[in-house]
């Protein structure tokens, strides 16, 4: 068994005491979520036939259909799209913003500059790359005040008879700011609608599922969009991402994942229906261990002395774990450090690359047995002053534990702790 530095070990204590109170209350955040995912089930009355796999065009596939309900049920929605097609995150929004915006329509962030590979998603006049901007569609952005709120007056203003969507990304993505939560989501939703009652609320949800009792779509917002191989996906599926909301704003997303006319009613679910159902029963349960890591991992990084985000007793909207390093050598060993605890891959040592749809060199620790599933433990990080690094996941709070604990120890052992 793997020991650590005596100095690790005591922090380690002190931590596990520190936060167990907090522990104790995500527990019945996840008893909670388990309840109302199982009575979704039962509600649409999942079967065994409905984990079938179907190929070609795939009518009337049954398992397909009901998984529709069931996330929309969920997710407290009028219909939902739910997908293996989807490739990742920021296809599925790419889809929703694609399916609703129309040339001449402007799209307006309204939480600051959204996550690094959107940019190419909005892109900019004339790019060729077939982005928003391609398209004629506008884009405006209100950058959040000081203290991380939204900046009402600069939104005021921004909002023009061409905004058609009105985006809100509830994680932090690369920045250093609180994720919103639920409440506050449900908020800014209220008073949009007094300002623009004819536009459309869009969320990013990703990283957000199932870390409360509520999810946004229970409070006004009419769109919707996340990842299977984050949060919803408990781990299991292996691909995908899903749309939920208003039915006319889903469907026009289908239309836009196949074609006119065609949308949901068609798409060969090739053996993925059982883990997408199966992961979404376990989501509850895994997206509470992630969270207690989380929590576990701002004492620690508190005990040696780096500023993080959230504070390891501040409530939770999201998986991720923000810290902040003093250079980029400790940026870099931590990330390294993160990987050597990976049950996939340890003997990998991730660099900093330029990788499709950054801005910057990103260094990953993705020892996942899903590639790129971030609700498995994983760490990553823009190569960019200030040097935060992103903890996020953990299958088991146990493995998130053991993944910091060495993250720690690279930087001790680097002489950078």
């Amino acid at each position: 068994m793997k020991t650590f530095d005596a100095r690790i070990e005591a922090w380690k204590k002190k931590a596990e005491a520190l936060v167990r109170p907090r522990i104790d209350g995500i527990d019945e955040i996840v008893e909670y979520n388990q309840w109302k995912v199982i009575e979704a089930f039962r509600a649409c009355k999942v079967s065994d036939y409905h984990f079938n796999p179907s190929t070609g065009y795939a009518y009337n596939d049954r398992g397909r259909e009901v998984l529709d309900e069931l996330y929309a049920r969920v997710f407290g929605a009028e219909a939902a799209l739910v997908r293996p097609h989807f490739a990742s995150g920021t296809h599925t929004i790419s889809t929703a913003l694609f399916g609703i915006l129309r040339p001449g329509d402007e799209l307006l962030y309204i939480t600051g500059s959204p996550y690094d590979t959107l940019h190419k998603v909005i892109g900019k006049s004339g790019d060729g790359t077939g982005s928003l901007a391609d398209f004629g569609i506008g884009y405006k952005e209100a950058a959040l005040l000081e203290n991380g709120g939204i900046d009402w007056e600069k939104v005021r203003r921004q909002i023009s008879p061409a905004t058609r969507v009105i985006g809100i990304q509830r994680s932090r993505g690369y920045a250093w700011r609180s994720p919103f939560t639920v409440d506050e989501i449900a908020g800014m939703t209220r008073i949009v609608k007094e300002m623009c009652p004819g536009v459309v609320v869009f969320v990013d949800n990703c990283y957000g599922e199932f870390t409360e009792k509520t999810e946004p779509t229970e409070f006004g917002v009419d769109l919707m969009a996340g990842s299977l191989i984050k949060n919803p996906g408990g781990g299991l599926a292996e691909t995908g991402g899903y749309i939920c909301g208003r039915k006319d704003l889903v469907e026009l997303a289908a239309y836009r994942l196949t074609a006119p006319g065609i949308g949901a009613e068609v798409g060969a679910m090739l053996g993925t229906t059982r883990g997408i159902y199966q992961g979404l029963y376990m989501a509850p349960t895994i997206v509470g261990q992630a969270v207690k890591g989380s929590i576990f991992a701002a004492a620690m990084f508190d005990f040696a002395g780096f500023a993080s985000s959230p504070a390891w007793n501040a409530p939770r909207t999201d998986l991720i774990q923000a810290i902040v390093f003093d250079r980029a050598e400790q940026l870099i060993a931590f990330v390294q450090g993160i990987q050597l605890a990976a049950a996939v891959d340890s003997h990998v040592v991730p660099e900093p690359w330029d990788m499709p749809g950054y801005e910057h060199p990103v260094i990953m620790a993705a020892g996942t047995f899903i590639q790129g599933g971030s609700l498995e433990l994983s760490a990553d990080a823009p190569i960019r002053e200030p040097y935060i690094g992103y903890l996020q996941g953990g299958l088991t709070y146990a493995h998130v534990k053991y993944g910091v604990l060495n993250a720690l120890q690279n930087l001790f052992d680097r002489n950078l702790l």
